[in-house]
């Protein structure tokens, strides 16, 4: 259903159960980030290895793939609510046996691992339900900019904070506060999220969402414009050569990871307030675009301002994905979203963990951060125009599903 009026940013929030779900995920990524910090400071703590430190920080990342390729499918097969309440509570469990003094280094690993992939039908589950909530493409959109913005907000929060807070209570205590979240995130969806019955019937394949989803050329040409993102994060890998080379020292490091999701907030709440989700949608193309043109700016070579100033607003720009994700959401039906969801994920976590690992063999070729990072938004906006003459030819267009 569709409505030509623009609803307020914060519209959203009048709907009870968006409120429950938006205030469980918020408190619970301020959590992650401290478990994220917690991690770092606990492995180099006790065995003084940057290596081990900075592997079992890959952990937090590595299972949510496969998690989100398999346990995704199971946020279609069971009642939403309950899978989200299931996961919130395993996590809970799992992140308070972390907290455990003198946890053995090799448990340690296995619960971070575990604990990832029970959110992936946890995080499944909440993005489908979003879309069950709001029946009106407006606010659904703009319930998608609140999670947006809210979520890089409390990244950069709990990064910001993750350090000093885990230095003065301690990393266990840090685990366990984590712990908590998890815990009231659990008990708040449970009070406020209406029981919904199972989406589908559990007859359809395991990978069904899968094959839906790349028989429609559509939702393939959504893929492509969110794997366009494995470019435009070239820069935070490369934060700490990059800010070497313009002389600003350790110190800006910070700032130049900063300023791309600092950007992204400021984006989002734009276009929230002054283009509609059917504009967004029409201008998805130009704007997948103009990132890439930002980054081509540090071809020449600038001075840390400028820098800033073009990470910003190649994260600004970078908000149209918020469009892209919940236009995907939308148009895959309800049954399937679980398992669409955690492929679309899995599709933008792996594109951007190649663009990070190419940015850098770039940038160590060519011996300049920013010429690595001015060829990636060239490339990318090769790329990207076609993508955007493709889509605009079929965003317009039916479902492509074969006869099943």
């Amino acid at each position: 259903m569709k409505t030509h009026a623009t609803p307020r940013l914060t519209a959203a929030l009048g709907n009870r159960e968006f409120r429950a779900l938006w205030f469980a995920e918020t408190q619970s990524v301020l959590g992650d980030q401290l478990t994220t910090v917690a991690l770092a400071i606990l492995v180099y703590q006790r065995t003084g290895s940057a290596l081990l430190s900075a592997a079992v920080y890959s952990l937090t990342f590595l299972p949510a793939l496969a998690g989100g390729l398999g346990l995704a499918q199971l946020a279609d097969r069971y009642p939403r609510h309950l899978v989200l309440i299931t996961a919130s509570l395993g996590q809970a469990v799992l992140v308070g046996l972390m907290a455990l003094p003198a946890m053995p280094l090799g448990v340690l690993c296995g619960l971070v691992v575990l604990a990832r992939l029970v959110n992936s039908p946890g995080n499944a589950a909440q993005n489908a339900l979003t879309r069950e909530v709001f029946t009106d493409d407006e606010l659904y959109l703009r319930s998608q900019d609140i999670r947006g913005i809210t979520t890089n907000t409390a990244q950069l929060l709990g990064l910001a904070g993750g350090g000093l807070l885990v230095t003065t209570v301690g990393a266990s205590w840090a685990l366990a506060i984590d712990a908590v979240t998890f815990l009231i995130s659990a008990i708040v969806v449970r009070a406020a999220v209406t029981a919904r019955p199972a989406a589908g019937d559990g007859t359809g394949s395991w990978f069904g969402a899968a094959k839906w989803v790349f028989a429609d050329r559509r939702l393939r040409v959504l893929l492509w414009l969110s794997w366009l993102v494995g470019l435009a994060v070239i820069p935070e890998g490369l934060a700490a050569p990059l800010a070497h080379q313009l002389g600003a020292g350790d110190q800006a490091v910070g700032w130049l990871l900063a300023a791309d999701p600092l950007g992204f907030v400021a984006g989002a709440f734009l276009l929230s307030k002054f283009v509609s989700a059917e504009n967004r949608r029409r201008l998805l193309g130009v704007l997948a675009s103009l990132p890439m043109v930002a980054l081509i700016g540090f071809g020449a070579k600038p001075d840390l301002v400028l820098a800033l100033v073009l990470l910003a607003l190649a994260g600004a720009t970078g908000a149209y994905l918020i469009t892209v994700s919940a236009t995907f959401i939308t148009w895959v039906p309800n049954e399937l979203r679980g398992g669409a969801g955690g492929l679309y994920r899995t599709g933008l976590r792996v594109a951007q963990g190649i663009g990070v690992g190419l940015g850098g063999l770039i940038a160590e070729w060519l011996g300049s951060a920013n010429t690595a990072i001015s060829l990636a938004g060239l490339v990318g906006l090769l790329l990207a125009i076609p993508v955007a003459f493709v889509w605009r030819r079929v965003r317009g267009a039916g479902p492509e599903q074969p006869a099943t």
